[in-house]
């Protein structure tokens, strides 16, 4: 009867501890996933500023992925978070390709080619006119390839280009992702091997386990009767 005590009292010990920690690192899985939602937020903030369509879409996505990613997280659902991690992998492949198409790696031209815009409408970067220490001058007339409803100006005295800005933008992105990766793969490893402990010390149930039964001390004698 002592025994199955400790072991109880022992057990209720350890799963308060558990809790505890499984507190504190959902806090700080919050704070971390906050991190990056206010860093995707800013930058679509500013995408929607300067028309940048799939940029948009890109983040939208991303900000849905690592709410659920969170979700995943906090209710220790695996699946979730490595739809999270293997979305992350696509995420980096984004940002490096917006980093060679500022950088302009290979055939890409930042200046005539139309990609972030879906070919809709010829809008850069919102960085580009309101970049730091930049000076916006209108030119009149504009050409005749200008469209309508665009304004045709020269930027100059700009501090930092916009597309470094870009850049930095991207990087940043990319190193929040790989560590949410590598984070996230830690995670899953966490609760696969909880989940596996969890079976192991639960077995007993499988087994029938029974609490301590009482038993009696009175000893039944047989008795005579005489006639």
């Amino acid at each position: 009867v002592y025994s199955s005590t400790f072991f109880f009292a022992f057990s209720s010990k350890q799963s308060l501890i558990t809790s505890v920690e499984k507190l504190q690192e959902g806090v700080c899985k919050t704070e971390k996933s906050q991190a990056k939602t206010v860093s995707v937020l800013e930058r679509q903030i500013f995408d929607f500023l300067g028309y940048q369509w799939a940029p948009i879409l890109a983040n939208f996505i991303h900000i849905i992925i690592v709410i659920l990613g969170l979700f995943g997280t906090i209710q220790y659902r695996p699946r979730y978070i490595t739809g999270y991690a293997v979305w992350l992998v696509l995420w980096v492949t984004w940002n490096v390709f917006v980093i060679c198409f500022y950088l302009e790696a290979g055939d890409l031209s930042k200046e005539t080619d139309l990609i972030l815009t879906f070919n809709i409408s010829m809008h850069r970067s919102w960085w580009m006119e309101n970049g730091p220490g930049c000076t916006v001058t209108s030119v009149t007339p504009a050409p005749d390839w200008a469209p309508e409803d665009h304004r045709y100006i020269t930027v100059s005295g700009c501090f930092l280009e916009y597309q470094y800005i870009e850049v930095a933008h991207s990087s940043l992105q990319i190193f929040l992702a790989l560590a949410g990766f590598i984070y996230a793969c830690y995670v899953v490893k966490c609760i696969t091997e909880e989940e596996d402990s969890f079976d192991f010390i639960g077995g007993f149930d499988s087994y029938g386990y029974q609490g301590p039964q009482k038993t009696s001390h009175l000893q039944l004698q047989p008795m005579y009767m005489s006639k």
